[in-house]
C-alpha cells in the first residue's frame, strides 16, 4: 500500500483495547526508556473492569457515544501527541505521562453509574460528567496511594476537556501540566471527529444529548446539519486556540512512529467533514436520505429498526 493511500484505521484496531494498550506502550518507550509500565497496565485493566460492569459498585457502561472504544482511542491519541511534542524539544517526567495517560483513561468515566442508581442512562450525566470524572478518579488514585499534588494536576488535565472553560481558570502547578492539559484536550476532539463512523455515531450522540436535555438539536438530522458549525466554531478554534496548535505535533509521530509524512487524524477530519458537507447538501430534510447515507456500523439501521 502506497504511503499516501494509509488511513489512520489501517494502523491499529481501534476495537481491540489491548492492541491499543500495547502501541502506547511502543510509543511511550519512544520517550522515556525505563518506564515502569506496571501501574498504567493495571489501571488499564480495571478502567475495562468499569466500563464492563465487572467493577465492585458499578454497572457497565451503557452510553454508546461515550464507551470504552473512545477512552481508549483518546489515550493513543494523547501518547501520540506527547510523541511528536517530545520530538519537538519537549521533555515530560514518567510520572507527568502516567498522569497524563491516566487522565485520558478516566475523562469520561462520569458517565458510568453506580449499581444503586437504576434511573436512565449515564448519559443523564453529560453536563458535569467532567467533574464526576475526577471525583472518580480521586477515588480510586487514593487507594493505589497516588499523591495528593499528582490527584491535583490529574484534574487540571481532565478539566481541559470541558469545552466551555477557558484554560486561564485552571491552576496548573507547571508548565508541563498544562501541556499535557493540552494534549488531553486536544486528543479527545482528534479522537472523535476523525473516527472512521463520527457521522454515525453522531446518531448515538444526540440520544445521550436527548436524555441529557441540551438544547439546540431537536432530532438526530439537526445534530449533523450543526456539526460542521461545532467543528469550525467550537473544535477548531479550541484546538488552534486554547491548545496553542499542539494537533500539528501528530504529524512528527506519524513521521517517526510509522514513516508516514502525514497527520492522519488531520486527513480523516478533512474526510468527514467533507462528507457531512455533501449529503447535508443533497439530504437538506430528508431523514430517508440520511439513513440510505450513513450506513457504517449499520448504528443508524439498528437505532431506526
Amino acid at each position: 500500500m502506497r504511503t499516501n493511500d494509509i488511513k489512520l484505521y489501517d494502523l491499529i484496531d481501534f476495537k481491540n483495547p489491548q492492541a491499543i494498550l500495547n502501541e502506547i506502550k511502543t510509543i511511550v518507550a519512544l520517550i522515556v526508556s525505563d518506564f515502569d509500565y506496571s501501574m498504567l497496565e493495571l489501571i488499564y485493566a480495571d478502567v475495562e473492569s468499569i466500563f464492563s460492569g465487572k467493577y465492585p459498585g458499578y454497572q457497565a457502561s451503557n452510553t454508546k457515544y461515550h464507551d470504552l472504544e473512545h477512552t481508549s482511542s483518546v489515550m493513543l491519541a494523547a501518547a501520540r501527541l506527547m510523541h511528536g511534542s517530545f520530538l519537538q524539544g519537549n521533555t515530560f517526567s514518567a510520572k507527568n505521562i502516567l498522569l497524563g495517560l491516566v487522565a485520558a483513561l478516566f475523562h469520561d468515566i462520569g458517565f458510568i453509574q453506580t449499581k444503586s442508581d437504576q434511573n436512565g442512562s449515564g448519559a443523564k450525566y453529560t453536563i458535569g460528567h467532567e467533574q464526576r470524572s475526577v471525583d472518580f478518579m480521586k477515588k480510586y488514585l487514593a487507594k493505589k496511594s497516588f499523591a495528593s499534588q499528582d490527584m491535583d494536576n490529574c484534574s487540571h488535565i481532565i478539566m481541559c476537556t470541558i469545552l466551555n472553560l477557558e484554560l486561564d481558570q485552571i491552576p496548573f502547578q507547571s508548565d508541563e501540566i498544562e501541556m499535557l492539559g493540552k494534549i488531553i484536550g486536544s486528543a479527545d476532539l482528534l479522537a472523535q471527529m476523525a473516527d472512521r463512523a463520527y457521522l454515525e455515531k453522531l446518531f448515538l450522540l444526540f440520544r445521550e444529548f436527548e436524555e441529557a436535555g441540551l438544547p439546540g438539536y431537536g432530532s438526530e438530522f439537526e445534530l449533523l446539519q450543526k456539526t460542521e458549525d461545532f467543528y469550525k466554531q467550537v473544535a477548531k478554534k479550541r484546538l488552534t486556540h486554547q491548545f496553542d496548535n499542539i494537533f500539528k505535533f501528530m504529524r512528527f509521530h506519524f513521521k517517526d512512529r510509522w514513516n508516514i509524512d502525514q497527520d492522519l487524524y488531520e486527513k480523516s477530519i478533512a474526510t468527514n467533514i467533507k462528507y457531512l458537507r455533501a449529503i447535508v447538501k443533497k439530504c437538506k430534510s430528508s431523514d430517508e436520505c440520511f439513513f440510505q447515507h450513513l450506513r457504517r456500523g449499520d448504528i443508524a439501521k439498528k437505532l431506526r429498526d
